[in-house]
């Protein structure tokens, strides 16, 4: 998995390139502790995620409920896969999906 991160004022933008599952999410979790100072927008860019397990729907609950308190948090250009899988858990009713 390759994460990339684009800070413009309050706004980070997160980009997730392969896998989010049980090995990678750790990884994404810890970039985003780091991250969310100052931010009041915060959007994933899934255009080349290409799958996501439960333990990565677990991080992006966690960065939704951090952002509640502080902005907005939008997920992008999701695949039919990974929408899927947003679909099944009820999560387009928790996120905000573009």
């Amino acid at each position: 998995m390759n994460i990339t991160k684009t800070k413009n004022g309050s706004k980070l933008t997160i980009s997730v390139e392969g896998r989010l599952d049980t090995s990678t999410s750790p990884v994404l979790s810890k970039e985003l502790d780091g991250s969310l100072d100052g931010v009041t927008e915060l959007v994933f860019d899934f255009a080349q995620l290409e799958y996501i397990s439960s333990s990565g729907l677990r991080v992006l609950l966690s960065a939704q409920k951090t952002m509640n308190g502080k902005g907005s948090m939008t997920v992008r250009n999701v695949s039919e896969l990974v929408m899927e899988v947003f679909d099944i858990t009820g999560f387009v009713d928790i996120l905000t999906i573009e």
